[in-house]
C-alpha cells in the first residue's frame, strides 16, 4: 500500500514538472493580404538568395554575326535559283533606246565553283569553244525565252545577269531563268520573278 501511494505521488510529481516545462506554442500572426508569406523550417538568416539572370538586351540586326555562306558539297544538288530584281536602267544601243532588267540569284553561293568551270569537252556557245558548263536563259511566264548567257564563271557572275527589252514595250509581268548544267543534263527553274521595282 505505501509503495502503490510513493508510485502515485511520483507519477502526479512528474506529470506536473513536464506539464511546467511545457512550452505554450504562440498563434501564428495574420497576414494581411499584402503581406509575403511565411516561410517556416528555415531561419532567414540562413536562407540562400536566389540567383537571377542579370537582362541583357537584344543585339539588332546590325550587331549580330553575319553567318558565312557554305558552298554546296560536291555531291549534294545545288537548289533551285532564287530570281529577284535588282533595279532596271535606261541605255541605248544600235540607235534605239533599251531598258535593261537586272537580276541577281539570292542564293547562288550555294552552288559549286566547279559547276561553273569551262567546258570545251561539252558544245561550245556560238564561237565560245571554251563556254561554260552551265547556261542561263530568262523566260517570261508564259515559257518564252527574252536572253540566255553561255560564258558564267563563277557562281558570283549569277549576280549579274539581265535582259532588255525596246524602251516603250511593256515588259511581261513576270520571268524565271533555268540555269542548265549540260555536264549532268539537269534544269533548275527559279521563281517567277517582277519586272517592276
Amino acid at each position: 500500500m505505501k509503495i502503490t501511494t510513493t508510485l502515485s505521488i511520483s507519477l502526479g510529481s512528474l506529470i506536473l514538472v513536464l506539464a511546467a516545462s511545457a512550452v505554450t506554442p504562440k498563434p501564428s500572426p495574420k497576414l494581411s493580404p499584402s503581406s509575403p508569406p511565411v516561410i517556416t523550417g528555415v531561419p532567414p538568416s540562413t536562407s540562400t538568395p536566389v540567383s537571377r539572370p542579370t537582362p541583357e538586351d537584344l543585339p539588332s540586326p546590325s550587331d549580330q554575326p553575319t553567318a558565312v555562306p557554305q558552298s554546296t558539297p560536291q555531291n549534294q544538288t545545288p537548289p533551285k535559283p532564287v530570281l529577284y530584281l535588282l533595279r532596271t536602267e535606261a541605255y541605248t544601243a544600235g540607235g534605239k533606246n533599251w531598258i535593261r532588267y537586272r537580276y541577281d540569284v539570292a542564293n547562288k553561293a550555294d552552288y559549286p565553283a566547279a559547276m561553273f568551270a569551262a567546258a570545251p569537252g561539252l558544245p561550245p556557245c556560238g564561237s565560245n569553244t571554251h563556254a561554260s558548263r552551265p547556261w542561263v536563259d530568262f523566260f517570261d511566264n508564259t515559257g518564252k525565252r527574252l536572253y540566255g548567257f553561255c560564258a558564267l564563271s563563277k557562281p558570283d557572275d549569277l549576280g549579274k545577269i539581265w535582259f532588255a527589252m525596246e524602251d516603250g514595250v511593256i515588259p511581261p509581268s513576270y520571268v524565271y531563268i533555268e540555269l542548265n548544267d549540260r555536264q549532268t543534263n539537269t534544269k533548275y527553274k527559279s521563281n517567277l520573278a517582277d519586272t517592276t521595282p
